[in-house]
């Protein structure tokens, strides 16, 4: 059974600091890009960052770029995401996602669609206020 297991949020002032992690189980880590997606009440999930299942290349929102920053532990099976100068519209619920990929395909490549994400987290709350 593949789980996706998120850890790390909480609440922080604005201007602080967050490191996210996800740890995955009962799959194959390596063959699979992963995704960190957020959603903020009422708004619409994003993707905020992307890596590849090498760690070569990496996406971000253009909110965020700047101040997040993905990154994979292969050995761990685990996935970070390390959020600093944290706004309020930081603020959402951060979910993990894994997308599978065949081997053949560039070790470079993540997808930025949410549909091509095969397994997700439950998610783990992040809250920026004074």
């Amino acid at each position: 059974q593949v789980q996706l297991i998120e850890s790390g949020g909480g609440l922080v002032q604005p201007g602080g600091s967050l490191r996210l992690s996800c740890e995955a189980f009962g799959l194959n880590f390596s063959e699979y890009s992963m995704a960190w997606f957020r959603q903020a009440p009422g708004k619409e999930r994003v993707q905020a960052a992307a890596i590849s299942r090498g760690g070569v290349s990496a996406f971000y929102l253009d909110s965020v770029k700047g101040r997040f920053t993905i990154s994979r532990d292969n050995a761990k099976n685990t996935v970070y995401l390390q959020m600093n100068s944290l706004h309020p519209d930081d603020a959402a619920t951060y979910y993990c996602a894994a997308n599978w990929l065949p081997a053949y395909w560039s070790s470079t490549y993540y997808s930025t669609y949410d549909s091509d994400y095969d397994y997700w987290g439950q998610g783990t709350q992040v809250t920026v206020s004074s």
